[in-house]
C-alpha cells in the first residue's frame, strides 16, 4: 500500500492544485466532447515546474502533449469501470475520510495547542515511570488504582533501580528508563503529565490508554535543536569476505588524522552510497529523529564545525562522524504549519473537534429538545451496564431529539445509538441523567461534524481539488499497473525479444578485474610499487604497510566498470601494476589482474534495465492508440495566449 500511494502522488503532480471554477477560463482542448481549461493546465504546469528535470518537458508544447496523455488515461480507466472496482472504491473511501481530517479545523484552540506543543518543544525531558496495565473492559480499576498508589510510594522511598528489579514483569507491570524526549513522542496525557512535574518529583496516579502510571521527571534540558553532520560508514554486512569492517573504520580513521580529507575519503570509501558522493553529508536532524540513539548521541556530542568523531558502531556499521553546523530549534512562526499538522494526528485531535462541533452547531443553528433527554432519563434501567438494556416496546420513537441546517434526528435515531454502544458501560454504575448528557454531546458532536465532512467538497474548493487528484492517480496507478507494468514483467517472451531487438543498449563499459592501493603519501605508493614489482604478496604488502598508529594505506578488491568513482579518470588499461596516480587528494596504484572489455549484457545482467525499456515502449505504443481511438482538438489561439503569458 506504502508504494502505491509513493507512485499515486506522483500521478498526482500532473494534476491542478486549485480546481479551476472560473467560467469565463478559455478552453485549451478538448478530448471528444470533454473540455479541458486554460487556467487548470497553467495551475500545474506552474506547481510542477521545479520537479520537471528534463528542461525539454518544459516546453509548453511537450508538457501539453504529457498533459493530454494524463488525461487520456484518466478518460480509459474509467470507460473500463475502473472507478466500480471494490478495491478503488475502498481506498478512495479511506483516502477521504483521512484527508477531511486535515480540513477539519478549529483555529482558537489549535493555536492553543500549538503555542504549548512549541513551548514544550524548547525542552527534553528525562523520564522514568511505572505503568500498570489492566483490561479495557474491566468493570472495577479501584483495585489497579490502589496498585499504582502502592508503588508509587515504593518509588518514592526505594528509588527507581530497586523499584524495577523488583517489579517489572514485561507483561503486567512495567517499569521503564525512558530517556530524554520531547512533544509529540508520547501521546498527549503523559507528554503532559511529564512536562507538569517539576524535576526530582514523583507525580500522582494518572490514566492513559495503556493503564495507570507515575513518573519521575529526571531532568530536563534545552532542546539541542538541529544538527548537521556528514558521515563515513563501513557496513556491517560486506560482500568482500576479506575486509573486517571494524579495521576499515580505523585504517580510515587514521588517514583522516594523517590530514587527508573527510570528503574525499568518504567518496572512495563510505558505504552509505546515498551520501558518499556528497562527501558524506547527511540531511539535519534533531533529538529524537533518528533510529539510532548511538549515531545521534554521537553526533550531538561534536561542538565544533569540522570536529571528527572517533569510531562508533550502530546497528547498521561502523560510522566516522564529522560536524557541518548546528542550528538551534525553529523559530514559532516556521514550526508552526508542521506543528498543526502533527497536532491533527495524535490525541489533541479530540479536544480540537470538540471545539469544532459547538462551533458548526452556531454555523448549522442547532437546536436540541430538553424534553425528549428527560423520556431517555425516566426508561434506561441498570440493565443497560450489563448490555441487557432494549428499546421498549412502548418506545416513542418520532420525539425530535435536535435539528441543524437541513437535517433532523429523532428519538429513534439516539435509542439506536444508546443500544449500540452501551458494551462501553458494562460494569459501571452511573446516574442516568449523566450518561444521557454525554452520551448526547457525543452523539450530537458526531452528527454535526459527519454533517460538515458530507458537504466539506461543496463548501471548500481547495479540498474538493485534492480529492479529485488522488481520485484520478489512484485509478491511473491501476490502470499503469495493468496495461504497462505487469505486461512488460509477465510477457516474458516479448521482452526476450525486445532484449535482442535492442541488444547495443545493453552493453558494458571496459572493466578490470584489479586491486586499488590508495594513500595519502606518494612514498608509501612507491613502496607498494616496488615491493609489487618484487612479486611480493599483496596481503603482506598491506599488513608491513599498515603496523602500529600510522595507516598508509587502504585496499579495495573489486570487478571495476572503468568510469567507477574509484578509479582515475585516464587509468590505462593495461594488465599489471599501473604507474602512481594522483586522485582525490590522495595518491593511486591499481593491480590489474584482468582488462575485461566492452561488451554485450547477457539478457539476466541486462533485465533490469530491459524491463524498464520495455515499459517504455509498451506504454508509447498504448498512448498511440488511445490517441487514435480519440478526437483530441488544441484551441491554437489559447495555446498562443498560454505561451506568452508563460513568457511573460
Amino acid at each position: 500500500m506504502k508504494i502505491k500511494y509513493i507512485i499515486t502522488l506522483c500521478f498526482i503532480a500532473f494534476t491542478q492544485l486549485f480546481y479551476a471554477q472560473n467560467s469565463k477560463d478559455e478552453i485549451l482542448f478538448w478530448i471528444d466532447d470533454e473540455p479541458f481549461k486554460v487556467s487548470e493546465f497553467l495551475r500545474v504546469y506552474n506547481k510542477n515546474l521545479d520537479l520537471v528535470k528534463d528542461d525539454s518537458q518544459k516546453e509548453i508544447d511537450k508538457y501539453l502533449d504529457m498533459y493530454v496523455n494524463y488525461q487520456l488515461k484518466i478518460k480509459e480507466a474509467k470507460q473500463l469501470d475502473y472507478d466500480q472496482k471494490p478495491t478503488y472504491k475502498r481506498e478512495f473511501r479511506n483516502y477521504k475520510a483521512q484527508l477531511t481530517k486535515n480540513y477539519m479545523s478549529e483555529s482558537r484552540v489549535t493555536y492553543s495547542l500549538v503555542k504549548e506543543a512549541y513551548e514544550r518543544l524548547n525542552y527534553d525531558v528525562d523520564v522514568s515511570h511505572v505503568l500498570v496495565k489492566f483490561d479495557a473492559d474491566l468493570k472495577d480499576t479501584t483495585q489497579v488504582y490502589n496498585q499504582i498508589l502502592g508503588l508509587r510510594n515504593k518509588f518514592e522511598a526505594e528509588g527507581f533501580d530497586k523499584l524495577q528489579k523488583s517489579v517489572h514483569n514485561g507483561k503486567t507491570i512495567f517499569a521503564e528508563d525512558l530517556g530524554y524526549f520531547t512533544a509529540f513522542k508520547m501521546v498527549y496525557d503523559f507528554e503532559t503529565v511529564a512536562y507538569n512535574t517539576p524535576v526530582g518529583e514523583i507525580s500522582q496516579p494518572f490514566r492513559t490508554r495503556f493503564g495507570y502510571h507515575v513518573l519521575k521527571v529526571n531532568a530536563k534540558r534545552k532542546n539541542r535543536g538541529e544538527v548537521t553532520v556528514a558521515h563515513i560508514m563501513v557496513s556491517n554486512k560486506q560482500k568482500d569476505n576479506a575486509i573486517n569492517p571494524e579495521k576499515r573504520i580505523n585504517e580510515i580513521y587514521q588517514r583522516i588524522e594523517q590530514g587527508e580529507k573527510f570528503e574525499a575519503l568518504a567518496a572512495q570509501f563510505s558505504d552509505d552510497l546515498s551520501s558518499s558522493k556528497k562527501g558524506g553529508a547527511l540531511k539535519p536532524f534533531s533529538s529524537g529523529q533518528l533510529s539510532s540513539t548511538e549515531f545521534e548521541e554521537a553526533a550531538f556530542a561534536l561542538n565544533n564545525e569540522g570536529e571528527v568523531s572517533h569510531p562508533i558502531r550502530t546497528d547498521y556499521g561502523w560510522h566516522i562522524i564529522r560536524l557541518i553546523r548546528k542550528k538551534p530549534i525553529r523559530s514559532f512562526e516556521e514550526m508552526k504549519p508542521e506543528l498543526e499538522a502533527k497536532i491533527k494526528r495524535d490525541d489533541r485531535s479530540k479536544l480540537i473537534n470538540n471545539a469544532l462541533a459547538q462551533d458548526l452547531k452556531k454555523k448549522y443553528d442547532f437546536k436540541s429538545n430538553a424534553s425528549t433527554l428527560d423520556y431517555f432519563n425516566s426508561i434506561l434501567n441498570d440493565t443497560y451496564f450489563n448490555r441487557g438494556w432494549k428499546i421498549p416496546e412502548s418506545f416513542k420513537d418520532n420525539l425530535v431529539l435536535f435539528n441543524f441546517a437541513d437535517t433532523t434526528y429523532t428519538s429513534a435515531d439516539f435509542g439506536k445509538h444508546l443500544q449500540k454502544t452501551q458494551r462501553g458501560f458494562q460494569g459501571k454504575k452511573l446516574d442516568f441523567t449523566d450518561l444521557v448528557k454525554g452520551q448526547f454531546e457525543t452523539y450530537s458532536n458526531n452528527s454535526v461534524i459527519s454533517y460538515h465532512e458530507s458537504h466539506l467538497a461543496e463548501t471548500n474548493a481547495e479540498f474538493a481539488a485534492v480529492l479529485k487528484e488522488y481520485q484520478d492517480g489512484l485509478l491511473l496507478f491501476d490502470l499503469m499497473e495493468d496495461q504497462v507494468w505487469q505486461k512488460a514483467v509477465t510477457d516474458t517472451v516479448g521482452l526476450k525479444n525486445y532484449y535482442l531487438a535492442n541488444k547495443n543498449n545493453y552493453v558494458w563499459e571496459d572493466r578490470v578485474d584489479a586491486v586499488i592501493f590508495s594513500g595519502a603519501k606518494k612514498s608509501d605508493l612507491k613502496e607498494v610499487v616496488a615491493r609489487l614489482n618484487k612479486g611480493e604478496a599483496i596481503d603482506v604488502i598491506n599488513a608491513d604497510l599498515n603496523t602500529g598508529k600510522e595507516q598508509k594505506v587502504i585496499v579495495s578488491k573489486n570487478v571495476f566498470e572503468t568510469n567507477h568513482p574509484s578509479l582515475p579518470e585516464k587509468l590505462e588499461l593495461k594488465k599489471g601494476v599501473s604507474k602512481i596516480y594522483s586522485y582525490n587528494d590522495s595518491y593511486q596504484v591499481i593491480v590489474i589482474n584482468e582488462v575485461m572489455p566492452k561488451g554485450p549484457k547477457s539478457f539476466e545482467e541486462a533485465k533490469g534495465k530491459a524491463i524498464s525499456d520495455y515499459q517504455n515502449s509498451i506504454e508509447t505504443n498504448w498512448i498511440n492508440d488511445l490517441k487514435a481511438k480519440s478526437e483530441i482538438k488544441v484551441n491554437e489561439t489559447a495555446l498562443k495566449n498560454v505561451k506568452t503569458q508563460v513568457l511573460n
